[in-house]
């Protein structure tokens, strides 16, 4: 009788099953690959600030001493009671309430003129948006001169734009609405072009008027590009530095000093204190965090 016998598995018969796998693991690697460089790039100029930060919020940190070691949260309390600190927090919750509103007001009003086509539709559109394409600090300059009594075209009237805190402060929100009302009517646009056509037939078959139809259709509708522009605006509101600090520099009678203002004076004037200027940027990080979470919750719950 004649055995016979059965080889044993080699390891070449495994090699399909290999190259499989390898072709698998294959477009994982170039996704990681792609994303890497911006990984990188988050790692070290978002992550790495950061905590930067967070360690000298409970530093004694100087701006020419550097670390003097921890004192948590000696940072935290002496920002909370400085003198400022308040009256800072107000007025910028009253210019970021008052900016968000008539902004966003504005914005959908000339979103909703240029929403259909007609013989100005293109003028009216780039007139709107020509104020976007320039810079912050650019347009704040020019208003200055505007404002400003030597150099104001309405002299005449002999107001002052700038020399009272209620003044001061709507005058900078004229100069805000006029530099991104665009913008914002830019993306509420493209929210409205978004909405098909047929459900504004089958509203008007169903015999609603144009108020009914904006309440009941639009809105509704562009609830996520609203969404959208109202935390892309109380973000920017609650960082506001450039405009007050080149129109008024937190005057009169630092009636216009903003947090982040009050966090460039914690750095560099009033001692020089780079721990309490870190502290308080990461309360105003907490607050944004905050604000924006609230603002995702209101939105996901009125869509649920």
């Amino acid at each position: 009788m004649t055995l016979t016998t059965v080889p044993e598995r080699s390891g070449l018969d495994s090699g399909p099953a290999a190259g499989s796998r390898a072709r698998r693991r294959r477009p994982a690697l170039t996704g990681w690959a792609y994303a890497a460089p911006t990984a990188l790039f988050v790692a070290i100029f978002f992550v790495t600030p950061i905590l930067l930060v967070g360690r000298m919020s409970v530093s004694d940190w100087g701006l020419f001493t550097g670390d003097r070691g921890l004192n948590a949260p000696e940072n935290f309390t002496d920002v909370v009671e400085y003198r400022l600190f308040w009256p800072a927090v107000w007025f910028t919750v009253k210019y970021t309430v008052v900016t968000t509103v008539i902004l966003l007001g504005l914005a959908l009003l000339m979103a909703l003129i240029v929403q259909e086509s007609s013989r100005w539709t293109g003028f009216l559109r780039t007139s709107f948006l020509v104020p976007s394409a320039l810079g912050l600090a650019s347009a704040s300059l020019l208003f200055y001169a505007l404002y400003s009594p030597q150099s104001s075209p309405f002299g005449f009237l002999g107001v002052s734009f700038l020399g009272t805190p209620t003044a001061a402060l709507w005058s900078t929100v004229a100069l805000i609405v006029w530099r991104f009302a665009g913008f914002y009517m830019l993306l509420l646009l493209v929210g409205l072009q978004g909405i098909s056509a047929d459900v504004y037939e089958a509203a008007r078959l169903d015999g609603a008027g144009r108020r009914q139809t904006f309440r009941y259709v639009t809105l509704p509708l562009l609830r996520s590009s609203i969404a959208l522009c109202t935390i892309l605006c109380v973000t920017g509101s609650m960082l506001a530095f450039d405009q007050f600090y080149l129109l008024t520099k937190g005057g009169p009678d630092n009636s216009t000093l903003t947090i982040v203002q009050l966090i460039y004076n914690f750095a560099f004037f009033g001692g020089n204190h780079l721990g309490r200027a870190a502290a308080l940027s990461i309360m105003v990080l907490a607050a944004l965090l905050i604000a924006n979470v609230l603002q995702f919750r209101g939105l996901r719950g009125k869509e649920g």
